[in-house]
């Protein structure tokens, strides 16, 4: 799993009401959306606009699995967007964020030293600093590369809270599971 998707669904957590789920319903939701517009819907998703209106009319029930796909991230990604803002801001400003990854870490402090490279489970509530941070990076839209350094640093800064080591830096290298929760 990616940052950029354990953030994505630590803010779908937020959401009140459930996201659609059929076929139809998530492209009504998507027309509704574009004003109406079924072209617009239709050049989104690459597919003809007949199509579209098809699922429209419950005359197509069942797409084919890349279809649903997109289908489903463009929804999720349109899904409560006042919700989604109210949690990210939240998390930035009073809240903070709880990472909870198992990933190959290493610590780099004084010139020459470093703490060998293994595999850790952290669970680490981040504050809301490094969480916004952390969601400004994302919705600027960082590579997933980038979000790792970020985590990484804020983990390093967390766990040493500035006072045992100078210049702590953490390297964060494969990324076997993570998780994030407001």
């Amino acid at each position: 799993m990616t940052i950029d998707a354990a953030l994505t669904g630590a803010l779908t957590g937020a959401f009140t009401r459930p996201v659609p789920k059929s076929a139809g319903a998530q492209v009504r939701y998507l027309v509704k959306q574009h004003k109406g517009s079924t072209k617009a819907v239709a050049v989104l998703l690459g597919v003809s606009q007949r199509t579209v209106e098809r699922y429209v009319k419950d005359q197509i029930k069942r797409p084919r699995r890349d279809l649903a796909e997109r289908m489903a991230a463009e929804v999720r990604r349109r899904w409560q967007p006042q919700i989604r803002a109210k949690a990210r801001k939240t998390a930035a400003t009073s809240a903070g964020l709880v990472v909870d990854v198992r990933a190959r870490f290493g610590f780099t402090a004084a010139p020459g030293t470093i703490d060998d490279v293994r595999v850790r489970h952290l669970t680490v509530a981040l504050p809301s600093r490094h969480a916004a941070r952390l969601l400004d990076a994302q919705a600027a839209g960082a590579t997933d590369r980038e979000l790792q350094q970020a985590i990484a640093d804020a983990l390093g800064e967390v766990r040493d809270g500035g006072h045992r080591a100078r210049d702590l830096l953490v390297g964060l290298i494969d990324i076997e599971q993570i998780a994030v929760e407001l």
